[in-house]
This record gives C-alpha cells, structure tokens and sequence, in this order.
C-alpha cells in the first residue's frame, strides 16, 4: 500500500478503480460528482449518493465508489469522491478525516489520510479522478466545507432547491455555518458563489486586521511562472492552490471577485483570469494554453502595470509574483521595480519550487537601494504545507508596512 500526501497524484491503468472512505469516530456518507470540463456538473443526475446509486459508468456501494474508467463518458472531466457526516447526527463534525483507500486491479493498492480538520467542516473531498490526455489519474484532496453539502452542492453547480436531485443532508446545521461577520468585509459573495473558501477568506481578513488595514481596498493581481521547471508544480496542483488562497486574499480587499492572473514564460505574457464562480481547476485549464519557457518575468510585470493603468482604478495595484527561479533578465526587473514605485503598485515576489532565488531575496539587502514598495517571502517548495494564519501573514505583513508607513 502506497500513501499519498495531500496535493500529490498518481497514474490509474485503464477499467474500474475502487474509492473506499472508512471514518473514525464520525458515521459518514459517501458520495460521488461527475464534472465536465468547466469543474461543474453537466446536470443534477451527476450526483451519485444513497438515492441515486449509479450514473454514467460511477457506482455506490456501501461505503465505496467505483468509477469504470472505459465507461466514463468523454464529457466527463473529474470525478470528486466526498465524505459528508451523517445528516442523522446534525451535531457532528470531522475533527479527524475520513481515510480513503484506492484500488485497482493490476496496480498498488494507495491510501490517503487528509490533516486533521479545525474548523467545524462536515463535508471532506477526499479525491479528484481526472483526465490526462488519453489517460487517468487520481489526486488526494482533503478539502473540507464547514457549509456543509449546500455549499459543496453550490460550488459545483448542483441546484440544491430540487429535493429529488440532492441528499436530504445539504441543509446546513446552524452551528457550522461560516459566519461572513467573522471577517473584515462582508464576505457573502464567497459564500454564494465559492463556499469552499470561506475559510481561507476569514484567515486572510484576520491577517488583514492584525496589520491595520481593515477596511484597505487594493486590486489584487497574480503572476505566476510558467518556466519548464515548474511543470511538475502545477502537475501536482499546487499552484493551482496557491492561487486558490490568492483569490481568497483578494475577497477582502476588491469585492468583485476577480483576479487577473498573467502566466511568464518565454513568449508574450498570457493574461486571464481566476474568479470565485469559476476558480476550481482554471490554473489546469489555462496554462496548458501557455508554451512552457524561460520565464519572462519583466514582460509580465509590464503586462500587469498596463493592465492596471488601463482599468483606471483609483485603489493601489498588489501584485503577487510567484517566482521559482532566478530571473534571466534582472535589469530589467530592477528598472520596472524603480519605475513603479511612485505608480501606486506593491510588488510581492512569493518563492515557491526548486530553484534559486537570491535575486528576489536580496532585492532589499542594500538600505542604499532599497525598493519601497517590493518584499519577497518565501513559501517554501510547496506552499500548501504552510498554514493558513502564517501564509497570510507572510502574504499581507509588508503590504500593511507599505499601506501604513
């Protein structure tokens, strides 16, 4: 038996794969979402659950899903693999998750066991089954809802109002409903439109109190490196997730729930976006529209500031800069850096990945030549290993600095 951590995947041989949930201390129900290539269902039958037991090659029985890879339709983009607790014991929350194995024939049984849960969560995706090219693979997720199955159904597009399509369960218990006035702005556009990142909202706006800036309103923008040695990053969705926090920063300081996301890499710049109602897998789903490269940091950087300038708006700009490796044209950066600083634009240069990054480190290391409105933190090889709390501490400290001198 092979153990999957958090975020990693691995290689299914075609036919049917097993998932089977055992949870401890807490009944759990097990349930299954069949989403096209949009991360949303293509109709209510999707929901695969007690009163709804098969659809589309994707069986229940018991406490096991088994998904028929040769039967899937080729509509079908991902399968999601949910544990929710027993709606029979509306008191009842995961502290410790559920833990899944999965089998196949012909290959090594896996199993995979999520970190323990703090924050009243009732419902856990357990794991993503998805498409490859001509191939599947599998995920571990271990992504909780406090919302419960509501705000699952919600994130995914399942309408909850129809009794018959969804389980009797997606009420949500009054006690484990994230409350919006836990944060510094009203954050009841997350809960909507993204309930699974009412957590990661309400993490952002404490960090965003604690530095004095209740109340600051910024545009927040994300470029991500898109250099050849970060393939395996975005293979194993971390970045993905990393911009999923981004996204959640950016809830509480512009409330239209957008965030312009530039891929660098060796050609021109490739600009998009990342927005509450279409957040989940849109990294996967854009950057294979990026040609992988050297990344060109600096013409990412002059594709933001235009951007910004263009929008005309009146907020300072807080562009996140995720970088994994040393820049190859750093005069160039250091005269965009120089160039912006009276523009109203914060740059923070976020390291995760496997490369050098003394350049984005030292950019402050001469008091003679120090940039006012650049940091740099580094978030370690795989910033999902970071909690919360100090993520966005890490995030927001010397944005607050430069906000409030």
């Amino acid at each position: 038996m092979t153990t999957l951590l958090k975020g990693q995947n691995a290689s299914l041989a075609a036919g049917p794969v097993t998932f089977t949930v055992v949870s401890t201390g807490v009944a759990a129900d097990v349930s299954a979402l069949l989403l096209g290539a949009g991360g949303k269902v293509r109709s209510d039958d999707d929901l695969v659950f007690f009163n709804h037991p098969a659809h589309d090659g994707v069986t229940l029985t018991g406490r096991s899903i088994t998904a028929d890879l040769d039967r899937l339709p080729t509509s079908v983009a991902t399968v999601v693999v949910v544990a929710s607790a027993d709606p029979q014991q509306p008191a009842s929350v995961f502290t410790t998750a559920p833990r899944l194995t999965i089998t196949q024939s012909g290959l090594p049984g896996r199993d995979f066991s999520a970190p323990d849960f703090t924050a009243g969560e009732t419902v856990v995706v357990l794991a993503e089954l998805y498409r490859r090219g001509d191939a599947w693979k599998v995920r571990a997720v271990g992504q909780g809802y406090a919302s419960g199955l509501a705000g699952l159904a919600t994130d995914y597009g399942v309408d909850i109002d129809d009794p018959g399509t969804a389980p009797s369960a997606v009420s949500v218990p009054a006690q484990t409903r994230p409350a919006a006035a836990d944060a510094a702005v009203d954050l009841s556009k997350v809960q909507s439109q993204a309930p699974a990142l009412m957590e990661p909202a309400r993490q952002a706006g404490k960090a965003l109190v604690h530095r004095g800036l209740t109340g600051k309103r910024a545009a927040v923008y994300l470029i991500l490196d898109h250099d050849w040695h970060m393939e395996e990053m975005y293979e194993s969705f971390a970045v993905q997730a990393f911009a999923e926090r981004v996204l959640a920063l950016s809830a509480n300081l512009d409330d239209d729930g957008t965030v312009p996301v530039i891929f660098s890499s060796g050609e021109e710049p490739f600009l998009e976006e990342i927005r509450l109602d279409n957040y989940r897998g849109r990294i996967g789903q854009l950057h294979t529209q990026v040609d992988w490269g050297w990344g060109n940091v600096a013409d990412a950087m002059r594709r933001t500031v235009s951007h910004y300038q263009e929008s005309g708006a009146s907020d300072p700009a807080f562009v996140v800069v995720q970088v994994g490796d040393e820049p190859w044209d750093k005069a160039q950066v250091r005269s965009l850096l120089q160039n912006t600083a009276t523009l109203g634009v914060f740059w923070l240069f976020v390291g995760f990945g496997r490369g050098k990054l003394a350049f984005y480190k030292n950019l402050n290391a001469s008091a003679s030549a120090a940039f006012t409105n650049v940091a740099f933190y580094d978030a370690s090889r795989n910033p999902g290993s970071v909690p919360g709390e100090e993520f966005y501490a890490g995030l927001v400290d010397a944005f607050g600095r430069w906000m409030n001198p």
